[in-house]
């Protein structure tokens, strides 16, 4: 449900364009739109689904580069992204993992989105269900950090900026989700590259810092999806612009809206007040059974997710 135009959108990604989520404001068009480097024209979407080819120059060029220091903390201006999770669509591919930790080069025990197996009741199938930082609306994060290390951005962002953070991990244990990882290692890579460092990238890690998903926001300076809805095979993940109401997997452009009120969204541990900008789609209608995702584990791994269920293979 809510899908946009979903052949015009088929057609798009053919000719190799690329992801383009834009709507009509006014007379102006924002983005993330996709440049034809061929032309002098850029493809983009209309609100009611339909593609359309306009003039370049009518289209403000993104910044590229990650934002720094105090720029880092003002957000992309007039957005307010949002990530979706068709938790149907989960079967540990675990790819989202792998490519998050190549991008924001994390060693093979830090996972900025971790992916576990739940069962609601007995009766219940398991299902998997994957779980980044949520961005909380209502960040407890935020208040909790002494330094103003962790902050939250106008585009609903929430970044931690380690050239400021004491390491205390008070933001740690104020996470109701559990989503932050905490640098204890010391590495070469810390070191190198610090001139390039960007809250927006979280590359270089330092020792001694709290580090956590940060919805990839240099990544969205270009018009792209966070390493994890990219990579997903399934398509699990979604990812947008409130503002925009619009979210794409890679695949398909859907209303967030008319998709969350139609599958019955919902945000996880809403009761808490955080008002997260993750917002989960039961997982009703399975695309594939949960073991499929135990397939190609290690021993440890798969007895450590059966124990989650307290099921034996």
């Amino acid at each position: 449900m809510g899908e946009i135009n979903k052949k015009d959108r088929r057609n798009f990604i053919k000719t190799g364009l690329g992801l383009g989520v834009a709507s009509l404001v006014g007379s102006q068009l924002t983005s993330f739109a996709v440049d034809n480097e061929k032309k002098e024209t850029v493809k983009v979407l209309t609100p009611d689904g339909k593609l359309v080819e306009v003039d370049k120059k009518a289209i403000s060029e993104p910044a590229t580069l990650p934002a720094k220091g105090k720029e880092a903390r003002k957000g992309l201006p007039g957005r307010k992204f949002v990530m979706v999770i068709d938790l149907s669509k989960c079967a540990n591919a675990r790819k989202c993992v792998e490519a998050c930790q190549r991008g924001h080069d994390l060693m093979p025990n830090q996972e900025f989105i971790q992916v576990s197996l739940k069962k609601d009741n007995e009766y219940g199938e398991p299902y998997w269900s994957p779980k980044p930082c949520f961005h909380c609306g209502n960040p407890p994060c935020v208040k909790v950090c002494p330094v103003g290390a962790t902050f939250k951005r106008t585009d609903g962002i929430v970044l931690v900026d380690a050239d400021q953070c004491i390491g205390c991990k008070f933001c740690v244990s104020a996470c109701p989700y559990s989503a932050r990882i905490f640098n204890w290692k010391d590495r070469e890579e810390y070191h190198e590259n610090r001139d390039s460092y960007s809250p927006e990238t979280s590359v270089p890690g330092q020792v001694g810092t709290v580090s956590k998903c940060d919805f990839c926001p240099d990544r969205a300076r270009e018009g792209k999806l966070p390493y994890c809805a990219e990579s997903c095979p399934m398509g699990a993940i979604y990812f947008g612009d409130v503002n925009e109401d619009a979210i794409f997997n890679g695949q398909e452009t859907l209303r967030f809206k008319e998709t969350i009120a139609n599958r019955a969204g919902y945000q996880e541990m809403s009761h808490l007040g955080t008002d997260p900008s993750v917002y989960y789609l039961p997982p009703a209608n399975k695309s594939h059974p949960y073991k499929r995702g135990l397939k190609d584990l290690d021993e440890g791994l798969k007895d450590w997710y059966l124990d989650q269920i307290n099921e034996q293979p």
